[in-house]
């Protein structure tokens, strides 16, 4: 029996997959991307090359990753900065809901951050009375209209111009007709008013960089430095999976992070942060506090075969080279992370038992570990899942009994000739629908390969 979350993915998916309206915005939207993606890459003289040293760079972070973070830690302390280890996302909410407290916080300014969705920072502070602001104009956008991000780096791809004007006029009560420039303005106003009365600032990081006690922060709006500069307090949540060994690799992983995600040589704002205002400095928080989130990430980096997925820079290539995403969007897949890597790393994160279908959501065509910039293996991760799944006792009996009647019918050609086309293409169709009802129907050959092969060799 499918579980819940099993059953809203193909409920959602099959809605999604017949909207036409919906898939045409988003294949206007990726399809900018994809125009621009391979201009940006002409910088690199040797692309796979570039690929490949990105990839043993955080080969050589994540299978040292203790060692990297201790001294992260160590060195951002010297500094005045302070860090702080999550092991889930309900004591990081813990660590957050005490500071909040300390700092007697009304309001709270955050930029764009993934790792703040996986633990539903906005729910909690408003449970416990204090309002989060998103600062990214995306998330803005969609914090408005009571939306998670519906990709990792356009939380609002799914909308049309049209479509956020008129959530503009139903909440904030501007003209329907402003255009998209005019409606920057007014989100732009009305966010300067949030930086200043906000008494913390959140935000994620891109980076962690061991060797100096840094974070990398890169963004387009300039939204991320305002929420880490302007309130007293700083706080940065981060997966612990985001360390590079040194500064020195940025200039390896700022210019593929911003090639690969929107086509840029490198993104407009890039900032390196290391700790709070120093003495001899006039600007910049009072506080600087980082949470280091594990929230399942030290269970996949105990997974010999599946840690290579902790390698990921959250770029957002893989979603927009998934035949998959492109249909059914990010939301039928009810996680923080969609797409292919959401596919990948969520059955580790959240458990095999509720997520195991989300293996099962791809073509397994390879268009994502093409387009990787760390060249993660990522369709073959998916079938590991599926592998693992099953070892774990995740199939039930009629999917098992499927898959042995299939093996012995592959393994004889005496069992895979018997039966006509008609026959066959009646089991396929009728009795089993669950192809046909999302699939053109299946037409079997009228003659097998035995008969032609004799037929041929007669001539």
């Amino acid at each position: 029996m499918q579980n819940i979350f099993a059953k809203s993915f193909l409920t959602k998916s099959n809605a999604k997959a017949v909207d036409l309206a919906h898939r045409r915005k988003i294949n206007f939207n990726i399809g900018k991307y994809n125009a621009v993606v391979p201009k940006g890459k002409e910088q690199f003289t040797d692309l796979e090359r570039v690929r490949e040293m990105a990839k043993n760079r955080k080969w050589e972070a994540i299978e040292h990753l203790d060692t990297y973070l201790t001294q992260f830690e160590e060195q951002l302390t010297k500094r005045g900065g302070q860090v702080l280890w999550a092991e889930d996302a309900g004591q990081a909410l813990d660590f957050i809901g005490k500071i909040c407290s300390e700092k007697n916080c009304r309001s709270i300014v955050k930029s764009k951050s993934m790792v703040t969705e996986e633990i539903h920072l906005n729910n909690y502070l408003e449970s416990i009375g204090i309002e989060s602001v998103e600062t990214d104009l995306g998330e803005y956008i969609q914090q408005m209209d009571g939306e998670a991000p519906y990709h990792i780096v356009t939380p609002a791809m799914h909308k049309s111009k049209e479509d956020v004007a008129k959530l503009f006029n139903e909440k904030l009560g501007t003209d329907i007709n402003l255009t998209p420039e005019e409606l920057t303005l007014v989100a732009r106003k009305n966010l300067r008013d949030k930086y200043v009365q906000a008494e913390i600032g959140v935000t994620g990081a891109n980076f962690i960089i061991p060797d100096i006690g840094g974070i990398a922060l890169t963004e387009n709006e300039g939204n991320a430095r305002l929420s880490a500069s302007w309130p007293k307090t700083h706080i940065v949540i981060v997966g612990i999976e985001k360390v590079i060994p040194s500064i020195a690799d940025l200039g390896l992983f700022w210019p593929l992070l911003s090639t690969f995600g929107t086509g840029q040589q490198v993104t407009v704002y890039n900032s390196i942060i290391s700790g709070p205002r120093q003495a001899d400095e006039l600007d910049g928080p009072e506080e600087m506090i980082v949470i280091l989130l594990d929230n399942g990430r030290t269970d996949l980096l105990a997974n010999a075969k599946a840690r290579e997925a902790l390698y990921c820079i959250r770029c957002g290539a893989c979603l927009n080279a998934c035949p998959v995403y492109k249909n059914i969007g990010g939301h039928s897949y009810d996680t923080t992370y969609s797409g292919p890597i959401g596919s990948v790393i969520t059955p580790h994160l959240r458990g095999m038992h509720d997520y195991k279908h989300l293996s099962y959501a791809s073509s397994l065509c390879g268009n994502c570990t093409e387009v990787c910039p760390v060249r993660i293996n990522l369709h073959e991760l998916l079938l590991e899942n599926r592998k693992e799944s099953v070892e774990a006792g995740e199939s039930n009996f009629a999917e098992n009994f499927a898959w042995k009647m299939w093996k012995q019918a592959s393994m004889s050609r005496t069992l895979m000739n018997q039966g006509n086309a008609a026959i066959k293409n009646w089991v396929i169709n009728k009795m089993f629908t669950g192809w046909s009802n999302q699939r053109a129907p299946l037409e079997f050959p009228k003659k097998t390969f035995n008969q032609l092969w004799k037929e041929d060799h007669k001539k």
